[in-house]
């Protein structure tokens, strides 16, 4: 399965990393899932709720965001697709925090941001039992 973007898509999530850099951001995935995998349509920026002290290094999406998620989506004939986040001066690689934290089915798009500037990007799955993540496929559309 592939998780498919825009470039401009892509664009507005690096964006939202780049400012909430050396802490970490997230927002989630809105679009669709067709036969050739997920195809994200929009974002929901979020604020990291996370402890002021440990943001750096965590994020904490709430039932309140994941609510206003769901409904945006409902709004738009959507669905969530997946969460994305950032690592600030980390590799773009799901953390224990991350695996602790996931649900199978989403899509976890993490870009390591460096010194400000997002760098590598990679996508995640949770498989069912929860024991790994896998990576998927990520197409940025031009």
């Amino acid at each position: 399965m592939a998780l498919e973007i825009t470039a401009s898509l892509y664009e507005e999530i690096t964006t939202h990393l780049r400012d909430t850099y050396p802490k970490e951001g997230a927002g989630l995935l809105l679009g669709h899932e067709t036969e050739a995998g997920k195809k994200a349509m929009r974002i929901v920026t979020l604020e990291n709720k996370f402890a002021p002290t440990q943001q750096h290094h965590r994020y904490l999406i709430t039932a309140e965001d994941m609510l206003a998620g769901e409904t945006a989506a409902d709004d738009e004939g959507m669905e969530i697709l997946g969460v994305y986040h950032s690592h600030p001066d980390h590799p773009a690689e799901p953390s224990s925090f991350d695996h602790a934290n996931a649900l199978p089915w989403y899509s976890y798009l993490i870009v390591s941001v460096q010194n400000q500037h997002p760098d590598t990007v990679r996508c995640w799955r949770l498989s069912n039992d929860r024991s790994r993540f896998s990576e998927e496929d990520l197409v940025i559309q031009a």
